[in-house]
């Protein structure tokens, strides 16, 4: 049997991050054949594609060094963010709350009015309450509502108040009038990186760092014994490890440690998927400044559309397209492909004379974890008790959270460096 002190399972941002931060006794199980987890980057006929779009803004010099110091700086592109919402046939600013004033008068008036007749309480109890009681009906049902609801494909009421962290912009009163006159909106990514090869170049950083035969790609854990320390995998090797860094789903990793307590709140995690689409034109879209737009109108089916070509400044249409589904839904790829193609058509993103070049899809699952304040209990209170069996669980899909790439590869780094002593 194999023995080695730590026993990473994934090879995305988190598990490549805490890799690098311990010595060479380290083992780390992938079951896709390339590392990187959702920040993998495709390349099809002259087009980069990430897996959905993934944009850098480091808070930290540390990690922003470790991936510019080590790309020509030339390969590096760093944007100010231009970011809109398609309402009713316009673009508003986003975020929407800040940009009522841009709205045609009587609906200006409605949100405008609601503001300042909203019913705040000292405590919400979900995440629409919340919704309603920062910022009033009509900017709730204008937008927040249906654009959470596409997003999230789950009633709001099931999320916790605070289920997008600092990630959601909030705006008082004063901000929304300030904006008015002077655009002043500030949020946590603002401006942004991007490796011209795709983000995918950045895990490369992480992966080139390592001892490559101590990453095992098309390999998957497949059940872990907890009291022996002791993980079987797919190719049929045990593992006998001393610590097991979990960077997979949870509920993935629940499942295979084989105990039913576990498995049930593996069943209780709530989350969504998305169907993604990568979309290559022969010419350039009417649309060539913005970086993504907002969609909050349901008979659309997409949520977000993102352009490749307007961060890399180049000549044909690149795209990404996202679509959420509930965690139980049913994808029909061939059929949202149609629909897609005849939305953006009628929306005017593409028009009869473009020609698409090239696609994929992308089933993103899971892809945003619902945060609700009773499971959450019950994940803290998991976690705890896997600690003592020197188990850990990290990342946005390990810890079941919302958070950023940098704030999984913090977190990596500090494990890391605790178990080191």
């Amino acid at each position: 049997m194999k023995k080695v002190k730590y026993l990473i399972v994934g090879a995305g941002v988190s598990g490549l991050t805490f890799a690098n931060y311990v010595k060479n006794d380290y083992l780390i199980i992938e079951k896709e054949s390339r590392i990187g987890g959702y920040c993998k980057t495709n390349y099809k006929n002259g087009f980069v594609w990430d897996y959905a779009g993934h944009f850098f803004h480091f808070k930290t010099d540390e990690f922003k060094n470790k991936f510019v110091n080590d790309v020509d700086s030339s390969d590096i592109i760093k944007q100010e963010k231009c970011t809109k919402i398609y309402y009713h046939g316009d673009y508003i600013d986003f975020p929407f709350q800040t940009n009522i004033h841009q709205l045609e008068k009587q609906e200006f008036i409605d949100c405008l009015y609601d503001l300042f007749n909203k019913a705040e309480k000292k405590k919400y109890d979900n995440f629409l309450d919340m919704l309603y009681g920062k910022f009033g009906v009509s900017i709730v049902e204008k937008f927040l509502r249906p654009y959470n609801e596409k997003l999230y494909a789950v009633d709001l009421r099931k999320l916790d108040k605070d289920a997008m962290g600092r990630f959601f912009p909030y705006a008082n009163k004063e901000d929304i009038i300030n904006n008015m006159k002077k655009n002043n909106v500030k949020s946590y990514n603002n401006q942004f990186l991007y490796p011209k090869n795709g983000a995918g170049s950045f895990m490369e950083i992480l992966y080139n760092n390592l001892d490559k035969d101590k990453v095992l790609v098309d390999v998957e854990v497949t059940s872990v014994n907890v009291s022996k320390k002791v993980a079987m995998l797919s190719n049929g090797d045990e593992i006998n490890y001393e610590f097991l860094i979990n960077t997979s789903p949870l509920n993935n990793f629940l499942n295979i440690l084989n105990q039913q307590k576990f498995k049930k709140l593996s069943d209780e995690l709530s989350y969504n998927k998305v169907l993604v689409f990568n979309l290559g034109f022969n010419k350039k879209s009417k649309l060539d400044k913005e970086h993504w737009i907002y969609i909050p109108e349901k008979k659309y089916n997409f949520y977000r559309l993102g352009f490749y070509d307007n961060i890399l400044n180049s000549d044909k249409l690149s795209m990404y397209v996202e679509i959420g589904y509930g965690k139980d839904d049913l994808v029909d790829v061939d059929k949202q492909l149609e629909l897609t193609l005849d939305n953006l058509k009628e929306i005017g993103i593409v028009d009869i004379d473009m020609k698409l070049e090239a696609y994929e899809s992308i089933i993103m699952d899971p892809a945003y974890v619902h945060i609700n304040s009773v499971t959450d209990k019950k994940i803290k209170k998991f976690m705890d008790k896997i600690k003592d069996s020197n188990i850990y669980s990290i990342g946005r899909y390990g810890g079941w959270t919302y958070c950023s790439m940098e704030d999984c590869m913090v977190v990596a780094k500090e494990l890391a460096e605790k178990l080191e002593g």
